[in-house]
């Protein structure tokens, strides 16, 4: 808690959670949202692990913009200074002047624009002061807009962009929840900071909507994250996110995996996965790499037939219980009886996976609604 004596309220409707709580760790990696669900239980697609990136910023005197989309919690170590002073995990301008020394105009601000590691819909904003006491602004907006291909930051400057967040005071210390109406798709974001200060995280919660035009007639990941795969439900996320099983690239240690509990009962842990659409799996990939004393002994795939989730009767056989050997990726040629829109991995009886690949292609029906969402999210 700040001197101010902020510490952790909230900005915007608490989602059931009590005042005074902080957003937990690894918190947006947690399986996404039932409908009407909780916004936060979409992925954060500003976050680098969807390789998002930040564009451009007005001003980076004292932090450096790429800290806003670190995955991680934001961290801080008292008395830790460099040339420019105190060293933050954030982004942190320089204080702003008015004229003769006075203090700033009602309406000065800093900027930064991210662009989204994937186009989505965006249902949350979280501004995140975390450790920003004496330093954080004052207020904050935040814009959107939708550009097609790869914009320069003076291209993103003549953008249309939409308010997604009116401006609307922040207090130091706390994690800010400003819930978005859904409406259309965005690529890029702009936080605007009233007049100056310092932001820990920008977090912006959303559903992906993939480009039909770069998955027609491909084989490609269908779990994927950026291609709008996501995680429906899980077992368990004692160690680490479900959602890292599906993120973009190769997992470089334990922590950027999915990893169980030890388990003490009897049964076993168990992973779904929904596709944008329905499609055909062709290859699954059970990567087990970086886990070597932790790996599951075995693992099988199921592919959603319909009916309730929880019954065995709702999952046709895709891939049967096989043996699994540590920090390896195990591929598997595979052959479905019919198309799906969801999976079930299951790993006996606990353990670590790195990631999880499932290679294939749209069925028409699937490419009809992939391209029926991307014209319902057109600008």
């Amino acid at each position: 808690m700040g001197p101010d004596g902020a510490g952790a309220e909230r900005v915007g409707p608490e989602q059931g959670r009590p005042e005074g709580t902080r957003l937990e760790e690894g918190r947006p990696e947690e399986a996404g949202p039932q409908e009407g669900g909780d916004p936060l239980g979409f992925p954060d697609l500003a976050s680098r692990a969807l390789r998002g990136s930040v564009v451009a910023a007005s001003d980076e005197f004292f932090a450096e913009k790429e800290n806003l989309i670190k995955p991680a919690a934001p961290v801080f170590t008292p008395a830790t200074f460099g040339h420019k002073g105190q060293v933050y995990d954030g982004w942190e301008t320089r204080r702003r002047r008015g004229a003769s020394g006075a203090l700033p105009p009602a309406d000065a601000f800093d900027w930064v624009i991210v662009r989204l590691g994937a186009p989505g819909v965006v249902h949350a904003v979280v501004v995140d002061t975390a450790h920003f006491t004496g330093n954080f602004p004052e207020s904050c907006a935040v814009e959107a807009c939708n550009a097609s291909g790869y914009p320069a930051a003076d291209e993103l400057a003549a953008a249309r962009w939409t308010e997604i967040v009116p401006r609307s005071p922040l207090r130091g210390d706390t994690a800010h929840v400003f819930p978005v109406p859904a409406s259309q798709r965005y690529s890029h974001v702009r936080l605007r900071i009233y007049p100056d200060g310092g932001v820990a995280r920008l977090r912006v919660h959303g559903e992906v909507v993939p480009d039909p035009a770069l998955l027609e007639g491909m084989t490609f990941d269908l779990a994927a994250l950026e291609n709008g795969g996501d995680v429906r439900a899980c077992s368990d996320r004692f160690y680490s996110a479900p959602r890292n099983a599906i993120a973009p690239g190769l997992s470089r240690v334990m922590g950027e995996g999915w990893e169980t509990r030890r388990r003490r009962s009897a049964g076993n842990e168990w992973l779904v996965v929904g596709f944008a659409a329905p499609a055909v799996v062709a290859v699954v990939e059970i990567d087990t790499s970086g886990y070597i004393g932790n790996s599951p002994g075995m693992a099988s795939v199921r592919a959603y037939a319909g009916g309730d989730l929880a019954a065995d009767s709702a999952w046709a056989p895709l891939l049967p219980r096989t043996a699994l050997v540590p920090d390896t990726p195990h591929r598997f040629r595979v052959q479905p009886a019919a198309a799906c829109d969801m999976v079930r991995l299951d790993v006996f009886p606990d353990g670590g996976v790195a990631r999880l690949r499932l290679h294939g292609s749209l069925t028409p029906e699937g490419l009809a609604r992939v391209r029926r969402r991307w014209a319902e999210t057109a600008p």
